[in-house]
């Protein structure tokens, strides 16, 4: 989790992102993305990247089991178009704030729901 949110440190202003694979919503790797939309309120995986990434997760016989993005300079709860990927990517959105510097996750099941994040 720490390098996830070094990694969100290093970005700022900027969001970042990474893929989260993995088994049983079990982490076994991080792949850091890039963010296209270089932005401070948003994010966007470029399309290759992403694809990429799939193929990585189907040769190592794994799942994409999550998304990790920041909000620099807000809480660590999914904006308006969050939600509006959570539907698209029905995957755990871990969220971290860059204000409040903790990390959150979060599953669309029908509403926003928060999980809890058990690092071993």
């Amino acid at each position: 989790m720490q390098s996830l949110e070094d990694y969100a440190e290093q970005k700022k202003p900027d969001e970042s992102c990474a893929v989260l694979l993995g088994t049983d919503w079990r982490v076994s790797e991080v792949i850091f993305a890039e963010n296209a939309a270089e932005s401070k309120t948003s994010f966007a995986i470029p399309d290759e990247q992403l694809i990429s990434i799939y193929e990585t997760a189907e040769k190592k016989g794994t799942d994409v089991i999550g998304i990790f993005h920041s909000h620099p300079a807000s809480e660590a709860y999914p904006s308006e178009t969050d939600t509006r990927f959570m539907h698209i990517n029905p995957v755990v959105w871990v969220i971290y704030s860059g204000r409040d510097h903790m990390s959150r996750a979060f599953v669309l099941k029908p509403g926003i729901s928060e999980v809890p994040i058990h690092v071993e």
